[in-house]
């Protein structure tokens, strides 16, 4: 297990006071932050940057899915804010994988590329709806190969589908997992979830956690007992 505590706190909020509030209180308990596509809709570039004095990681999570040229492009300007992951949608094909991943490397070669598999909010009725056949597994996996195949470094996924990935892909490939709830949360509008230690445990990098901490009554304390499980004893 990496020594660094895995928990990106997910502030999707357009009220950039208060993100920056809750950022600055939770910074210690955390191992990075995720901005959402609320947030950057709100507040664009300059709200990404205003984060940069915390010193953690940020994963801007854009999910980016059109021609292979603009996702480039899209990319490109994303890295150059500085953010530590950029995500795209595995299903926008090899084409825009292989641009998306070289546009990164173009501006950062530190910076990571993931792709968004299956959404952790859908179920097998709703990927029956919109013409997937296969079940969430299957299609997670095999945009996962995908994904790896045109050079990126990870996907995101749900703890369901870690097991598989891990041992279709190895231990080097990145996988962010959200749907992460700790016992006693609502499961709010994601439907294939696990616990942080479980999920860790099963071989997730980093846990995206989001409303279990930022809808707590009291955040900090929530990003600690979470740091806390997951073996980072915080006072």
């Amino acid at each position: 297990m990496s020594l660094s505590n895995p928990v990106y706190v997910a502030i999707d909020t357009p009220d950039l006071e208060y993100a920056l509030s809750l950022a600055g209180r939770i910074a210690p308990y955390v191992g990075g932050l995720k901005l959402g596509l609320e947030f950057f809709s709100a507040h664009g570039p300059d709200g990404v940057r205003a984060f940069a004095d915390f010193g953690l990681p940020i994963f801007l999570d854009l999910k980016f899915h059109d021609i292979p040229n603009t996702v480039a492009g899209a990319v490109k300007a994303a890295v150059q804010l500085g953010v530590g992951i950029v995500n795209v949608h595995a299903a926008g094909g090899p084409a825009m994988l292989t641009a998306a991943a070289e546009a990164a490397r173009g501006v950062n070669p530190r910076a990571k590329v993931i792709a968004v598999t299956v959404l952790t909010s859908l179920n097998q009725a709703d990927l029956l709806a919109v013409g997937q056949i296969p079940s969430a597994g299957e299609q997670v996996l095999r945009l996962a190969q995908l994904t790896k195949s045109c050079g990126l470094d990870g996907v995101v996924c749900s703890a369901h589908e870690i097991a598989a990935i891990r041992a279709a892909l190895g231990d080097d490939f990145l996988l962010v997992v959200p749907g992460i709830r700790p016992a006693g949360s609502a499961l709010g509008d994601q439907s294939r979830v696990m616990g942080p230690a479980e999920a860790r445990q099963a071989g997730a990098d980093i846990l995206v956690i989001g409303r279990p901490i930022t809808a707590a009554a009291d955040p900090v304390r929530a990003a600690r007992d979470i740091a806390n499980s997951l073996g980072f004893v915080m006072a």
